[in-house]
Parts: structure tokens; sequence; C-alpha cells
């Protein structure tokens, strides 16, 4: 179990140094994080953390046995040493394991909307060009003179009309 616990790490590892800087392994990570998210993915995944979970916690009440005997007898044991040094190690691996998965998906989720919010600001800027060239031509500035003309000499007819 700690091979395999050791492995994943090492696994998991490796997926949030590659997400974490721009690297031709990242788009191929976040392709697969994008698939396992859809269907039946989410719900194997909680499943999985879900008895990692419980094993870490069995864990840790097994060590805090074996506290509670080295409290009552006064003395520990050769067997009781290994056994709590193997559960200190599994439920530090278990932790580590849980808490790495936690960080690769705030990072693909991050990733995702850092990749939205890029496309949002690159269509606004290019409206926004778009209407910088249509608003500076020489046509829409005189328009503009003409009505502001057109409202000044209205102003002035009105009140002429009401001093009259």
């Amino acid at each position: 179990m700690l091979q395999l616990l050791f492995i994943v790490i090492f696994v998991e590892m490796v997926v949030i140094v590659s997400l974490s800087f721009k690297t031709p392994l990242r788009k191929l990570i976040l392709v697969i994080l994008d698939r396992v998210k859809r269907g039946s993915g989410p719900v194997v995944v909680k499943t999985v953390a879900g008895t990692v979970a419980v094993v870490m916690l069995s864990s840790v009440y097994s060590m805090m046995l074996i506290k509670k005997r080295w409290m009552e007898d006064g003395n520990a044991s050769q067997t009781d040493e290994i056994l709590m040094a193997k559960n200190l190690l599994e439920t530090t691996l278990m932790g580590g394991l849980l808490f790495h998965a936690y960080i690769i998906d705030k990072l693909h989720h991050y990733i995702k909307e850092l990749r939205i919010r890029r496309k949002t600001m690159e269509t606004a800027k290019k409206q926004g060009q778009g209407f910088e060239d249509a608003g500076g031509s020489g046509s829409d500035k005189d328009k503009v003179r003409a009505l502001e003309e057109e409202i000044a000499t209205l102003r002035a007819r009105v009140k002429q009309l009401e001093s009259h």
C-alpha cells in the first residue's frame, strides 16, 4: 500500500508542476481533467476520495489506540512502535494525496476560468477597437458639431420666444 501511495503522490506532483507552468503536457492534462469531470467521473473521484479519507481516519484511530495502550502500560513494545510508524506514514501519505487532489482540482478550475476571461478580454478589446475606428471618422465629428450648433440655435429661439 505504501508503494502505491508514493506512486500516486509523485504522479500528482508531476501533474501539479505541469499545470503550474506552460508545458506541452499541460494541454493534454487539461483535456484529461475535462473528460474526467464529465459524466460519472466526479462520482467516482468523490467515492475514491471518501474511501481514502475513511482509511485515513481508521489509521488515525489505530494510532490513538496504540498511544492509549502506551499510556496504560507505561512502556512501548517494538511491535507497537513499528505499527505506530507505519500508521503515521500511511496517514501522512493519504492526507498528502487528498491535498494534492484538491490542489489539482483548483488549478484546473483557475486555468479554465483564466482562459475564459482572456477570451472575453480579447473580444472586448476587438469591439473597443472597432468602436474607436468607427467613432474616429471625420464625418461623425462633423455631425456632432452640427447637432451642437442646432441645439444652441434652438435654445436661443426658445429664449426669444419666452421673452415675447
